[in-house]
C-alpha cells in the first residue's frame, strides 16, 4: 500500500470525527490532484514550527495536525518539568480559523494539565515573544502563517527565553512530535487552567518600546514627520498607531480600507511587505497627503516594509537590506555603550554591506543561517557581549532584547524617530542611504523565487540545488568564482588554492557562490513555501551623489545578467 492510500485509510478510521472523514472522502472523489497533495506526506513540524494550507489531510493545517503537534509539545514539556507547574502563553493573528484553532490548542494543553495564558483577541507575534518572558512561561505558541497567502495558517513555537526553538531543544521536540499518534491527542479541555489576558501585556510592551527607543534616540518633541500607515489587514491595526501617537507622532494617516483584521486580505494586492505592490494604496494616499514616510506591516507584525521619497520627490519601495543597513548605521551612530564589547547580527544571505558597517564602526558582527531564531539564539549564546541590533534581508529587524524575534512594531517606531530627526536636520532617508553607499560601497541585492507545487515540484527544487552542488558555475557574470560555501556539507572551498575550511554553523541546504569582484549568489529551498530562492548581491564604488543613477543602472544590468545565467 502506498503512503497516500495508507494515510487516507487512517483518516477514515474512528480516530477522526465524521465531518473530517466525509470531507476526506469527498476530496478524493471530487479533486484527485488536491487529494494527492493533501495525503502524500505529513505536514512537517520543522525547527520553528509548521506552516501549510488549511484543509483535510496529514499535509494540511487542521485540528488534527495542530493537535498532534500540541500533544507532542505537552509530552515533551512534562518530560523535562516533572512535578513542576508548566505554563504557556498563546496567541493568534488575523488568519482565517485562527481563533478556532487557538481554542483547540488550548483544549489540548489544558487537558494535559498545563496552565495557559490566552490573549483575548488577535495579537502581533512580537507580543507573544515578549509575553513569554514577562509571564515567566515555559513556552509560547502563536498561530500565524506570517506573510503567506490567505489559504495558509501556521504554528510557531517560542521557548522560555522568548526566542524560537533552537538546538538542542528543537530536535528533541520534533522527535517527540513525530512519535505522537493522532489517537494520543487529548481534546478534553480543563477551563480552570485557562486564564484570559486583556490589554495589560500590551501596555507594558508599548511603554517598554517607547522607553527603549528614547534610550537610543533622545526624545524630540518636534515631530514634523508625516506618516502613512497600513496594517495590511493584520494584527498591528491598533497597537502601532497607539505606539506612534504616544510617542508624539500626530501627523498620521491610516489606509482605512486595510486597517480591519481580515484573513482574506480583501483590499490588499499582497500581504507581504517584501512585495512593493503591498504598499501601493498607502503610497497613493501618501502622495495625496504630501506625506514623508509610508510604513506597512505584515499580518503578524514581525516584518515591515517602507516607502520613502527619492530625489525626484517620488515614492520608492525600500528593500529589507536597505532598511537594515540604514537603521544599523543610525543606531550605531547613537550608541553610547562600549562597541568593542558589543555586536550586531545578520544572516549569511543578507547584504555584505553589514560587514563593512561593522568594520568601520569597530563593532563585532555575527552571522547566522536564514531565520531570525538564530539571531535570537545569539543573544543567549553571547551573554558577555551587548546585543545592539540585528536584521535580515527578508524585512525583519530587532533592536534591544526585550523581544527575541523580529519586531516590526518597535523597529518601525525607531525608523519613524530616525526619519523625523533627519527631516528636522534638512535631510531624508533617501539622502542618508546614498551617503551610506558612498561611505561603505554601493551594494544592490535582489531576491528571485521559483514556485514548484506538489511532490513533483519538491523534486524539481531538490534536483536544481543538487545540480548546482555537483556542477557549480565557474563564473558569476564575467567574474571568476573564488569561494563556494556549502552549508549542507559544512565546508567552504577556496577555488584559488583548493583549500577547504569548516563552516561552524548548523547544516542547511544552502549554497553560496562568491566571485572575485564581490558578487554573491545564494540558493536554497524556502522553509515555509514550495519555492526555491535565489539571493543576488552585486556592488561597486560610489564616489558622489551625482553618480548614483549611472551606477544603479550598471548594477541592475549585472543582476539581470546573473538571473539569466542561473534561474
Amino acid at each position: 500500500m502506498d503512503l497516500i492510500s495508507k494515510n487516507f485509510e487512517e483518516w477514515c478510521s474512528n480516530i477522526f470525527d465524521t465531518e473530517t472523514i466525509n470531507t476526506a472522502k469527498n476530496l478524493k472523489k471530487e479533486n484527485p490532484k488536491d487529494f494527492d497533495d493533501a495525503f502524500y506526506k505529513n505536514l512537517e513540524f520543522g525547527t520553528g514550527g509548521m506552516r501549510g494550507i488549511m484543509g483535510v489531510g496529514p499535509n494540511r493545517v487542521n485540528k488534527y495536525t495542530f493537535g498532534k503537534t500540541t500533544q507532542g509539545i505537552c509530552n515533551f514539556l512534562k518530560s523535562i518539568n516533572r512535578n513542576r507547574e508548566i505554563s504557556i502563553v498563546i496567541g493568534h493573528d488575523c488568519r482565517n480559523n485562527g481563533k478556532e484553532l487557538q481554542e483547540i490548542v488550548c483544549d489540548i494543553f489544558s487537558a494535559n494539565g498545563i496552565r495557559i495564558y490566552k490573549f483575548d483577541s488577535l495579537r502581533p507575534t512580537p507580543l507573544i515573544s515578549f509575553a513569554v518572558r514577562q509571564l515567566n512561561c515555559n513556552c509560547g505558541i502563536v498561530l500565524t502563517a506570517s506573510h503567506n497567502p490567505p489559504e495558509y495558517n501556521g504554528y510557531k513555537v517560542y521557548w522560555e527565553d522568548g526566542g524560537q526553538i533552537v538546538p538542542p531543544i528543537d530536535n528533541k521536540l520534533m522527535t517527540e512530535v513525530e512519535k505522537t499518534k493522532y489517537a494520543d491527542i487529548n481534546f478534553n479541555r480543563d477551563p480552570k487552567l485557562i486564564e484570559l489576558l486583556d490589554e495589560k501585556i500590551d501596555k507594558i510592551y508599548v511603554n517598554k518600546s517607547i522607553s527603549y527607543t528614547q534610550s537610543i534616540i533622545p526624545k524630540n518633541d518636534l515631530k514634523n514627520l508625516n506618516i502613512v500607515f497600513t496594517s495590511l489587514h493584520g494584527t498591528s491595526y491598533k497597537l502601532f498607531p497607539d505606539l506612534l501617537k504616544k510617542s508624539g507622532f500626530n501627523n498620521l494617516k491610516l489606509v482605512d480600507s486595510q486597517m480591519n483584521p481580515d484573513g482574506n486580505f480583501t483590499n490588499v494586492n499582497s500581504s507581504n511587505p517584501e512585495d512593493s505592490n503591498s504598499l501601493s494604496q498607502a503610497i497613493d494616499l501618501a502622495t495625496l497627503e504630501k506625506s514623508d514616510l509610508v510604513i506597512g506591516t505584515d499580518p503578524d507584525a514581525d516584518r515591515f516594509g517602507i516607502a520613502v521619497r527619492n530625489f525626484e520627490n517620488d515614492f520608492v519601495h525600500i528593500n529589507g537590506n536597505q532598511s537594515m543597513v540604514l537603521m544599523t548605521d543610525y543606531i550605531l551612530s547613537k550608541y553610547k555603550g562600549n562597541k568593542e564589547n558589543s555586536f550586531i547580527a545578520s544572516t549569511v544571505v543578507s547584504t555584505p554591506m553589514m560587514n563593512k558597517i561593522a568594520k568601520k564602526n569597530n563593532v563585532k558582527i555575527l552571522l547566522s543561517l536564514t531565520g531570525f531564531k538564530w539571531i535570537g539564539k545569539m543573544i543567549n549564546d553571547f551573554k558577555d557581549l551587548n546585543f545592539i541590533c540585528g536584521g535580515e534581508e527578508s524585512f525583519g529587524f530587532l533592536s534591544g532584547d526585550f523581544v527575541r524575534d523580529k519586531d516590526a512594531l518597535t523597529s518601525s517606531l525607531i525608523l519613524s524617530e530616525m526619519c523625523n530627526e533627519l527631516k528636522n536636520n534638512g535631510s531624508s532617508f533617501f539622502e542618508y542611504l546614498i551617503n551610506c553607499y558612498i561611505k561603505y560601497g554601493f551594494y544592490m541585492e535582489e531576491l528571485v523565487t521559483q514556485t514548484e507545487l506538489g511532490s513533483e515540484g519538491a523534486k524539481k527544487i531538490k534536483d536544481k540545488i543538487n545540480s548546482l552542488r555537483k556542477n557549480p558555475p565557474h563564473k558569476l557574470d564575467n567574474s571568476d568564482i573564488i569561494l563556494v560555501y556549502d552549508y549542507k556539507k559544512s565546508f567552504l572551498e577556496d577555488k584559488r588554492n583548493g583549500k577547504l575550511s569548516k563552516i561552524n554553523l548548523p547544516k542547511s541546504n544552502l549554497m553560496i557562490f562568491e566571485s572575485s569582484d564581490g558578487t554573491r549568489v545564494a540558493i536554497r529551498p524556502s522553509g515555509t513555501e514550495p519555492k526555491i530562492k535565489f539571493y543576488f548581491s552585486v556592488n561597486t564604488k560610489l564616489g558622489s551623489k551625482d553618480e548614483f543613477l549611472t551606477k544603479k543602472e550598471y548594477l541592475n544590468k549585472k543582476i539581470k545578467s546573473l538571473i539569466k545565467q542561473l534561474v
